[in-house]
């Protein structure tokens, strides 16, 4: 799922990673860092928004908002690290 992290107009990057999940075995989660002066967005209406792009079944539960997605030395970015720290995210059953 690819989308231009200049097509929402609130998010500066976002990444998106396969995490387990209680029910599906495992479930999308994504990142996102917001531009400056867009802190307060919630992250359910970048769903809304990725929802009118994309079908239902690849759209993330849920979105975990970071000041910064962690990048490796040549700036990709650290998806194993991501995997690792987050991997209970949907473990607790009470995501979607």
């Amino acid at each position: 799922m690819t989308v231009s992290r200049l097509a929402h107009p609130a998010v500066f990057e976002a990444c998106v990673i396969g995490v387990p999940h209680v029910k599906w075995d495992e479930r999308p989660l994504a990142f996102v860092s917001w531009k400056e002066g867009a802190e307060g967005t919630a992250g359910k209406e970048e769903l809304t928004f990725l929802g009118e792009r994309f079908v239902k079944w690849w759209i993330p539960d849920d979105v975990v908002v970071l000041k910064e997605i962690p990048r490796t030395s040549v700036g990709k970015f650290m998806k194993r690290e991501l995997r690792g720290q987050y991997k209970d995210h949907y473990q607790s059953g009470d995501g979607a």
